[in-house]
């Protein structure tokens, strides 16, 4: 595994045909003007302690190689994996997030569904060293992402969700509450699920799924997105609605916030119910929940990094530096041969 840490730096490598070109350039100077004293082995007389022509061209390599190895060590190559033990304290916190087609009624800007992502990833970004899992579900439920302490790929994962993602119509809170229970493999961690949901539920047995929640030890925050007087639920072709959703008798649909479940979902299993219009209400809510549940050890993690390189391409500018200080033209006696050579 490899990754490069600022390759920005990569535009320096510009340099180094620059660099090659005045060489040239200084080199076709210096015969020229060294042609006008005479050649051959009047020259060898002349200056016999000259530089011959390959150690201007040694050092022109060398100094290329130098500022080729320190823009490497800019970029700050990545390499390997770098393991650490660590231990966390923090609480196991599954997000269940309705995508069902109610999901997309406007009724809350700038949808259900997108208000939804939006508390999701901001709870997310309050949290510490809580470890994390999504799940999704609509008419079933499913899996998306296991417990990880990787907030950056939970929000991603977030992002991409849509109402596409499940076939089956309808709601059922029922299977995403015994999904997101399944996620909670340890019984000393404490637990916590956070369901965002307009409250929709087109299934049965929510009371067994509640039963198994509590049995687990599992609180349940619900957060209800949308609004009592309800919206639509558009049908959009190339992001412009060009019709809304209807029902058999070619009436258009109504989708409404059922806040009614979701408040007994909550209240059973020992966690709270929070309206989704105020995000920043929503974070403190949830906030002042966590915080007074109690936190548990997880186990020790293996946590791997990629290991910075970028020394060892210092450690060669350097040493090649030496070298070249090494490989030096004496000029000396050439630079007084010359000015002899003028002064008479």
């Amino acid at each position: 595994m490899w990754g490069l840490d600022t390759p920005f730096y990569f535009y320096l490598l510009l340099l180094i045909p620059i660099l090659i070109a005045v060489y040239l350039w200084n080199t076709v100077w210096k015969k020229k003007k060294i042609a006008e004293f005479g050649s051959g082995n009047y020259l060898k007389r002349l200056a016999p302690e000259a530089s011959t022509t390959s150690k201007p061209l040694i050092k022109m390599v060398l100094m290329a190689v130098t500022v080729f190895a320190l823009i490497i060590a800019l970029v700050n190559p990545k390499f390997g994996t770098r393991i650490e033990t660590v231990k966390r304290q923090g609480v196991d916190i599954v997000f269940a997030i309705d995508v069902s087609k109610s999901m997309l009624a406007e009724d809350i800007a700038p949808s259900r569904l997108g208000k939804s992502k939006q508390l999701a990833s901001q709870i997310i970004n309050n949290l510490a060293s809580d470890r994390i899992g999504i799940v999704g579900y609509a008419g079933s439920a499913f899996p998306m992402l296991p417990i990880t302490t990787d907030y950056s790929m939970a929000k991603m994962y977030i992002q991409d969700m849509h109402t596409e993602m499940v076939s089956s119509m309808g709601t059922a809170l029922r299977e995403a509450i015994e999904v997101g229970s399944n996620y909670f493999d340890d019984p000393k961690t404490s637990k916590v699920m956070i369901l965002i949901s307009d409250g929709e539920d087109h299934g049965e047995g929510i009371s067994d799924a509640i039963a198994m929640a509590k049995d687990k030890g599992i609180k349940i925050i619900t957060v209800g997105v949308g609004t009592p007087d309800g919206g639509q639920i558009p049908i959009k072709q190339n992001g412009r609605t060009i019709d809304y959703k209807k029902d058999t008798d070619g009436s258009t649909v109504v989708t409404k916030l059922n806040d009614a479940t979701l408040k007994e979902i909550a209240k059973s299993t020992g966690g709270v119910f929070i309206y989704g219009s105020k995000t920043d209400e929503v974070l403190q809510l949830v906030d002042q929940t966590l915080q007074k549940i109690e936190k548990t050890d997880f186990e020790s993690q293996q946590i791997a990094d990629f290991q910075s390189q970028f020394q060892w391409f210092v450690g060669l500018a350097l040493l090649l530096l030496i070298i070249d200080s090494l490989v030096l033209e004496r000029r000396t006696a050439w630079a007084k041969k010359i000015n002899l050579f003028n002064e008479k």
